[in-house]
């Protein structure tokens, strides 16, 4: 091929490279364009809702005044009559009773829109305004992650761009090369022709003058045929050179296409449906559905005869769906996220070899790239593995905030003889100052985590799809007859060697124990990573048969402790829930009723080892009282359920694997709250059992014993127990420890507060004052002064 046809031929394949790349960029654009519009319209049909409800507010109080009007017209006319007598006579006549009891529905339904408008304005209005405002930051959000993985998309067809062109380079030299061989070939052939047929032309001279020319001549064609001898081997070494070059390019090029039509494939499959999932639409539609559920209880509340209307409302917000819109939406634009064709091999020169060449010298090299690829993976894998259990719990932590059922305004529309405002009715549901702060600043909070181990997890998915490629396409060429294998490494189980009469493992007794003295309080307990490093050494310790958290210091990490507590049960060989009894305990879940769900699953673990039912009774008292600290700790039992279900329990294969882990969430969940009347008392089965101070002794002065009730606690009290404040004059007493009051009745107070006890309650309480406020202080927390009080 001639060098002007062979520069047209390559400016052929690089301009249809280049089209193929252009209308891949162009639809990016336009994909980010399209998510764009989405949000402008989200924000125009929010807005458009906040208008629509702030009139119909307007309009509701403006019937309510009209009404309110109407019935104060005609109960002046009645109360300005002179004859009470006659009136008080008149109301015993049915038909008077129903002119007053009309009245009093309207004065009622009055005060029911009054209810409803202020519900339009300070309940529906500010959901829409936050939803907006969540909008639109969860989408500038999701548009850095889509730049993102747009800029690492462009990236790798710039990559393959210059592998391929380095690849048609080689290639071009290797055949200028060949052609210079096959030139200096037949320079050769052709200098061994002509001195034949210059020696055969020669005459005889005279001896002397002829022989001196014969040799000179014989002298210079022997110079020429070195000459060319020498540079035909020069020209052989180069080609060889360049023959070489060209194969490592053409491996290359044929690897960096693979992984760049995995990548390509992975973005158009897989990210764009995540974005849009897990990013754009993220609490969008349960927030909505929240909004719009508040609009329905009003409405349904305040007049039910209104049903036959409500009910196309009810199912279209019963119809707010994510995954059908986001269905919806690529199926309008079709064109923006489909997948744009496979690339192909463009073979340069005639070189239509599409396999990798894994013969020598090149085949040791690829052995080798293909073993360190499966090392990486491998690697890659279990890191992000562990990113992804953590996105996925900090997911559902997200969508337990906006999926929570707020929505019912039942109580706005019962009223009391007191005649209360409506304002400080509607004040307790959503929009609570105390709490709506608290509230956003945490999922702002979780959102930002979240978006960070996102981003975290996308990447590290990007890097394993490109790096599987190639290895695949490797070991393919390379013929291996078994995959390699790139699962997760079994995690080896830290628990120590126990005697067989220690039924709590070491490490489940000592993490307990540390967090039961020191981390009942702390906010994100088993949600929050704890310390990797420090994860490990607790780890290592424990299987060296150690007890690295003994004693009473409080200098480990907290979310670290938790952490070596879940890794153990996760690293269990076989779960602490048998696999063979999975079915059983999911067809408890389907019960509705909480007890009887409880005695189905008493059922089916009675039926376990003793052994196993002594760590559950005290894995799960554990987490019921740890769930007793949710407000400060943000783990309330369902929370829980979620970071443990996966650890105690896996779904066994050829299940669906999200519906069944809700399942199994809901089952933990009630095994948490109903533990005392699922696992047999220390009567019927022998063995530890969990104290509130995480130890497995019985309580006595402990000061982190249990403490009775209030409620049971008075119950229970003697007569001689109390005295009036006539017969004993305040005690002066010191707190030994902190304690945090569990309900409004009990007081809190500091290790070295004063307090003041006025009478005992019972046996575990006193009737007392701290900071200038009355209620109950625990017995077991302080030392009392007068040592004549029992």
């Amino acid at each position: 091929m001639t060098s002007p046809a062979k520069f047209k031929k390559d400016k052929e394949i690089i301009a249809e490279y280049d089209t193929q790349v252009k209308e891949i960029r162009a639809q990016l654009t336009e994909q980010m364009k399209c998510l764009d519009q989405q949000c402008e319209l989200r924000v125009q049909l929010l807005q458009d809702l906040q208008d629509f409800f702030r009139k119909k507010a307007e309009i509701e109080m403006d019937y309510s005044r009209n009404l309110e009007k109407l019935a104060e017209r005609f109960l002046a006319k009645t109360r300005s009559t002179k004859d009470q007598q006659f009136k008080k006579d008149q109301n015993v006549l049915s038909p008077v009773n129903c002119w007053n009891l009309l009245l009093n529905q309207v004065k009622r339904e009055s005060r029911d829109h009054t209810t409803l408008s202020d519900i339009y304005l300070n309940n529906i209005i500010p959901r829409f305004v936050q939803v907006s405002e969540d909008s639109g930051r969860l989408f500038k959000k999701s548009k850095e992650v889509g730049q993102q993985l747009q800029d690492d998309l462009m990236k790798v067809l710039n990559e393959l761009y210059s592998v391929m062109k380095t690849y048609h380079m080689y290639n071009a030299d290797s055949i200028s090369a060949q052609s210079k061989l096959k030139e200096a070939e037949k320079q050769e052939e052709k200098q061994i022709g002509k001195s034949v047929k210059q020696e055969d032309r020669q005459t005889p001279r005279s001896p002397d003058s002829s022989s001196n020319i014969r040799i000179e001549e014989k002298h210079v064609r022997r110079s020429s045929v070195k000459k060319i001898e020498k540079m035909k081997e020069k020209r052989q070494a180069k080609y060889t050179e360049n023959k070489l070059k060209a194969i490592k390019a053409r491996n290359e090029y044929l690897l960096a296409l693979e992984a760049t039509n995995a990548s390509v494939f992975k973005y158009y499959i897989h990210d764009l449906s995540d974005l849009i999932d897990q990013c754009c639409d993220l609490g969008y539609h349960a927030s909505l559905n929240r909004a719009l559920r508040t609009f329905l209880s009003a409405e349904l509340n305040l007049e039910q005869s209104k049903h036959e209307g409500l009910d196309a409302i009810e199912n279209a917000v019963e119809n707010l769906d994510a995954t059908s819109d986001k269905q919806r939406l690529m199926e309008m634009y079709n064109n923006v996220f489909c997948p744009p064709m496979k690339f192909e091999f463009q073979p340069h020169m005639g070189d239509m070899a599409s396999q990798l060449c894994a013969q020598q010298p090149v085949q040791s090299e690829l052995v080798q790239r293909c073993q360190q690829l499966q090392s990486r993976l491998s690697t890659l894998k279990i890191e992000n593995e562990e990113v992804k259990k953590t996105m996925e719990a900090t997911l559902q932590t997200i969508q337990d905030i906006v999926t929570v059922e707020d929505f019912d305004v039942s109580d706005c529309f019962q009223y009391s003889n007191s005649m209360e405002s409506v304002k400080s009715t509607v004040s307790e549901t959503f929009m609570s100052k105390p709490s709506i702060a608290k509230r956003r600043a945490n999922q702002q909070e979780t959102e930002q985590f979240y978006f960070t181990k996102m981003k975290e997890y996308l990447e590290g998915r990007n890097l394993i799809t490109k790096l599987q490629a190639k290895h695949d396409l490797l070991q393919k060429t390379l013929g291996e007859s078994q995959r390699t294998d790139c699962s997760l490494a079994r995690r080896s189980s830290t628990v120590r060697k126990q005697d067989s009469s220690q039924a709590i493992p070491l490490v489940v007794e000592s993490c307990i124990r540390f967090i039961s003295r020191h981390g009942l309080q702390h906010e994100g307990i088993f949600r929050v990573s704890g310390s990797q490093v420090e994860v490990n050494d607790i780890k290592n310790a424990f299987e060296r048969g150690e007890d690295p958290l003994a004693g009473d210091q409080n200098d480990h990490d907290m979310d670290s402790i938790a952490g070596v507590l879940k890794l153990y049960f996760r690293g269990l060989e076989h779960p602490l829930f048998p696999k063979d009894i999975f079915h059983d305990l999911m067809a408890c879940v389907t019960m509705d009723i909480l007890q009887e769900r409880a005695l189905h699953i008493r059922k089916v673990l009675l039926a376990l080892p003793k052994t196993t039912l002594i760590i559950m009774r005290y894995l799960f008292a554990f987490l019921n009282h740890l769930s007793q600290f949710s407000e400060e700790n943000m783990m309330d039992p369902y929370n829980l359920a979620i970071c443990f279900g996966p650890s105690l329990m896996s779904v066994p294969e050829g299940h669906d694997q999200v519906s069944c882990q809700a399942h199994v969430n809901e089952l933990i969940k009630t095994i948490i709250i109903q533990h005392e009347n699922i696992f047999p008392n220390p009567r019927e089965l022998e063995g530890p059992v969990y104290s509130r101070g995480g130890s497995t002794e019985d309580y006595c002065d402990s000061p982190h014993g249990e403490t009775t009730s209030v409620e049971d606690s008075t119950q229970d009290v003697t007569t001689e127990h109390h005295t009036s404040d006539d017969e004993c004059e305040p005690i002066e007493a010191i707190a030994k420890f902190d304690y945090v009051g569990r309900t409004a009745r009990e007081l809190s107070f500091k290790k070295g507060a004063s307090l003041l006890l006025y009478q005992r309650a019972s046996d575990d309480w006193w009737e007392g004052r701290h900071n200038g406020i009355d209620g109950l202080i625990p017995h077991q927390y302080i030392v009392v002064q007068d040592t004549l009080i029992s």
